[in-house]
């Protein structure tokens, strides 16, 4: 029933489809840095390509003024031949943005998936067992949350870009992807459980969780058939919405040179890399920019229809607020 009601919300079908249109594209990321036969991590400053019939250099000397240092060549809007043009070291912009979108759709979608697992179950001890457990989860939590979401985020990043991290048996390289996903997971941990709590101790005193109690049912048994299935409509609403902010907090991080690290690459990284070039190449900065904003803007799109789909009173519980 709310995946007919989901597919009748055509605005958000076509935020959906748009997202993934974005998330293909990226994915083809190698395919197309072959065919275009383009090295999009490697300095190309001497590199000579065709443009209309014409032999064009990729990186050029101003025409005009001192001729001091090189300008990149501007988009040719030809595909596969630097479709938007170079950055300051010669490298196919275009590449870059499909590699950069498949790096920061990877980390939002890790890092979402690492939230909710989390957050989940600190959530759901929290709520059901109380006591001793729900205060110690519950502290820890609203020391989190005290903290303003990026300045948490820049303060892990770096304390753990230099050294890294390492938990037990596992290690986590300061150039490895999987920092910026657990700097972002952990810091939204407590926005996804926190809601889940309140949740969970709603239920707890329901007659179904009651009636488990009473027939001798374990604690986790009852956590996972009767409580989680309640909760999980809550974690699917979540998980669009947190794909959008971890993929704008990934970007902030990457622009500040403390999230990705070369010779990766991501969306905040490129835009990072054409901040000296706005004046002269501004595709460079404003292509990340834009697939950004679109991303972000197909999610909450989506995320709102979802949102309704799973739960038809919710328009007007929201209008009566």
């Amino acid at each position: 029933m709310a995946f007919r009601r989901l597919w009748r919300d055509r605005v958000a079908m076509v935020a959906l489809a748009v997202f993934l249109a974005i998330v293909l594209a990226c994915a083809l990321a190698p395919a197309y840095a072959r065919w275009a036969g383009t090295e999009p991590f490697k300095s190309t400053l001497n590199k000579v390509i065709t443009v209309a019939g014409q032999s064009q250099p990729v990186m050029e000397l101003p025409k005009s003024g001192l001729a001091l240092g090189y300008t990149p060549i501007g988009p040719t809007w030809e595909l596969g031949n630097y479709f938007l043009g170079a950055d300051n070291q010669g490298r196919d912009v275009m590449a870059r943005l499909l590699y950069g979108g498949l790096n920061s759709i990877v980390i939002a979608g890790a890092a979402t998936v690492f939230t909710l697992v989390f957050a989940t179950a600190l959530g759901l001890a929290a709520g059901f067992y109380g006591g001793l457990t729900d205060t110690v989860i519950s502290r820890v939590l609203d020391i989190l949350w005290a903290f303003p979401v990026y300045l948490l985020a820049i303060s892990l990043s770096i304390v753990l870009i230099t050294q890294g991290i390492t938990i037990g048996p596992f290690e986590i390289t300061s150039g490895s992807l999987a920092l910026p996903i657990f700097i972002i997971g952990v810091i939204y941990i407590p926005y996804v459980a926190r809601p889940v709590r309140g949740q969970v101790l709603s239920l707890r005193q329901s007659d179904f969780v009651m009636a488990a109690i009473g027939l001798g049912a374990s604690p986790l048994r009852i956590l996972w058939k009767d409580v989680l299935p309640n909760v999980s409509t809550t974690l699917i609403v979540f998980v669009p919405i947190m794909m959008a902010l971890n993929m704008l907090t990934e970007s902030a991080l990457s622009f500040l040179s403390i999230g990705v690290q070369p010779p990766d690459a991501s969306w905040g990284t490129i835009i990072q890399d054409g901040q000296t070039l706005l004046y002269t190449r501004p595709m460079v900065a404003l292509a990340p920019g834009f697939m950004i904003a679109l991303s972000v803007l197909s999610l909450n799109v989506f995320g709102d229809g979802l949102r309704d789909a799973l739960d038809p009173k919710s328009k007007i519980k929201l209008g009566r607020g």
